[in-house]
């Protein structure tokens, strides 16, 4: 297993060398086979992997490489950690990521840093399975970092445009202030347990009292919401769209905002010491999901609405999470990795149909122009939108039985988040797909043409597993189901009320009917109109002017600080006293140059009467 496990993780960082090795003297289709050759075989080795661990009665290993870091009482080995929760991670973030980087191939052709595209999605998949094979915090924060760096480098791909570049900014500062937590979670959890490796942190849980537990799970939610993009720092992701759309698609599906999400569940056995920290979280995850989707309700964009529903999805993972049901948000993170990859690999075929229009009020009628983007696409919103028997149904509904049976306040939240998303999964579809044509000026008169197998291949491939996916944790499934084999990753789990039968019937239903009411809403009204109402142009659209909120409090008040910290600190005090300095040494010249007069005799006269007071003070000294 070390072997394979080791290559799990190089691959990705071969393809990454060889790239920028050789990549100068390669045409664009060897570069990007190589690259996604690379991921192949990480998933490839992923599968060796499970089927290992699966015959092994020992469910966690440790694959020692060296140690990195020896300082005092801290020793930080170079090592992974194989267990069913990073092994499942691995499966779906490397089969995802190969089928994105194949459509890459296709998508960025004729792009002038189609090497470093591809360099980038080599290291961002990198740093993504260092961070879920770790074995200990600082390998995690390593991963942690390193998809931070290349979101950066991938959302502003396009630097030349200024809102490329102010989102990749953005996207950097708000993590940054998310990492201020994962680091203050560390410092606390080695402060009381002597080590930062999760099986040791695991076993020493009663080292931490009720307040430092606390503590701990409020700062490891602070990373999780600047990295999984979770009230109040969620505002960076649907600005990440700058990025060319398969970006998007890693992001949101396989890699970066899932980050967050595998930090929670990985320290279960932590947040089992803090109820009122759980509950923190749940409510954290709820209200995002809700605000989340009713900003998507209303976006023009085909991507920024795919970007709030990703905010809002992983906010019910986070939900989940809260209400300990750590196997139901890996399995929503599975199906939406299905889903939200087709969706978005499916925009990206739109507009690329489309000469790059992204403005759903200039799609339409594109459902007879392409006939494979269009049925994969179908699937994919049924998916999302919970309809059964899609992926995103039966993950979902496991989600919300379980809030249900923790805190039906929440759920009544999350049920109506449901319905909002199957609103504006729907109404997404009906402007891209159905109604009257309004592209015309935007392709010039021509007809939109369906995109090159490279595209569609993964589109297809991608609707079976929302087609199938939701089959690796059927509610009748239990020995061999997705629940039992990530069971033994998790510490205790809070027991919620024993719900019937007859009661997960009815959730289900109640499910199915939230479902067909967003479709039916939306439906009855977009299906003759393409722009939103004053209300949602001015508030929905505009984000609860969350933005606006930051600007004035946050933003405003700083650059006027700085104004004043330039003019007052800067300019007067420090320009001030260093000109004060250069002005002085002129004067004291001025003064000290009236001593020098050229007369001999005076220099002579000087130097006795020196000699007299030396004189004089040693006798008196002598004297006494």
């Amino acid at each position: 297993m070390a072997h394979f496990a080791l290559l799990i993780l190089i691959a990705p960082l071969i393809g990454f060398l060889f790239n920028a090795v050789n990549g100068s003297q390669m045409k664009e289709k060897a570069i990007g086979g190589v690259a996604t050759a690379a991921i192949v075989v990480s998933f490839i080795s992923t599968v060796v992997c499970f089927f290992q661990l699966l015959g092994d009665s020992n469910r966690e290993v440790t694959v020692n490489f060296f140690t990195w870091i020896h300082a005092g009482t801290l020793t930080v080995p170079a090592a992974v950690l194989v267990d069913p929760l990073s092994i499942t991670m691995c499966l779906f973030v490397t089969g995802i990521s190969a089928l994105i980087h194949l459509y890459s191939i296709s998508y960025m052709h004729g792009e002038k840093d189609f090497r470093k595209f591809f360099l980038y999605l080599n290291l961002f998949v990198f740093s993504m399975l260092v961070l879920v094979l770790a074995n200990n915090l600082v390998m995690t924060f390593v991963g942690w970092e390193g998809v931070g760096v290349c979101s950066y480098w991938l959302v502003s791909f396009y630097f030349d445009r200024d809102a490329a570049a102010s989102a990749g900014k953005k996207a950097f500062v708000y993590n940054r202030v998310g990492d201020v937590g994962l680091l203050v979670a560390m410092f606390l959890i080695f402060s009381h347990s002597g080590t930062l490796t999760y099986l040791t942190i695991f076993s020493s849980t009663g080292s931490f009292s009720p307040t430092v537990a606390t503590l701990i799970v409020l700062s490891l939610l602070l990373g999780a919401t600047g990295k999984s993009a979770q009230i109040p720092l969620f505002n960076w992701l649907p600005d990440a769209m700058e990025g060319p759309t398969p970006v998007s698609a890693l992001i949101h599906a396989a890699t970066m905002v899932t980050a967050g999400v595998f930090l929670l569940v990985r320290m279960s056995p932590v947040l089992a010491l803090s109820p009122s920290g759980r509950t923190t979280i749940a409510v954290v995850g709820a209200l995002t999901a809700f605000v989340a989707a009713t900003v998507a309700t209303s976006q023009r964009d085909i991507k920024k609405v795919l970007a709030f529903s990703t905010v809002s999805q992983i906010g019910f993972m986070v939900l989940a999470v809260g209400v300990g049901a750590y196997s139901a948000a890996i399995f929503l993170m599975i199906a939406h990795a299905f889903f939200k990859a087709l969706l978005f690999l499916g925009s990206g075929s739109v507009i690329h149909s489309l000469h790059g229009e992204q403005d759903l009020r200039k799609m339409g009628a594109l459902a007879k122009y392409l006939p494979l983007t269009f049925p994969t696409f179908l699937i994919g919103w049924l998916a999302i939108s919970g309809i059964p028997p899609f992926a995103g149904f039966w993950a979902k509904g496991d989600v919300l039985t379980n809030v249900y049976a923790h805190n039906r306040l929440l759920w009544i939240f999350a049920l109506a988040t449901a319905v909002l998303t199957a609103y504006y999964m729907s109404r997404l579809f009906v402007l891209t797909f159905r109604g009257a044509e309004r592209f015309r000026e935007v392709t010039n008169g021509e007809d939109p043409h369906e995109s090159s197998w490279m595209m569609t291949v993964p589109l297809v491939v991608l609707a079976v597993l929302a087609v199938l996916g939701g089959g690796i944790d059927l509610p009748w499934v239990h020995n061999h189901s997705l629940a039992s084999f990530l069971e033994p990753t998790f510490g205790a789990v809070p027991a919620g009320a024993s719900l019937s039968v007859a009661t997960q019937w009815g959730l289900s239903i109640v499910d199915i009917a939230a479902a067909i009411l967003g479709l039916m809403v939306a439906f009855s009204i977009w299906r003759d109109k393409h722009e939103s109402s004053t209300f949602e142009k001015n508030f929905l659209e505009q984000v609860w002017h969350w933005d606006g909120f930051y600007d004035a409090t946050i933003g405003r008040p700083l650059t006027a600080s700085a104004r004043v910290g330039y003019a007052v600190v800067e300019e007067k005090l420090i320009d001030g006293a260093v000109e004060g300095v250069g002005a002085l040494a002129p004067r004291m010249a001025s003064q000290f140059k009236l001593l020098q007069t050229g007369f001999v005799r005076q220099y002579a006269l000087a130097m006795v009467l020196g000699i007299a007071l030396i004189m004089i003070y040693l006798v008196a000294r002598i004297g006494f």
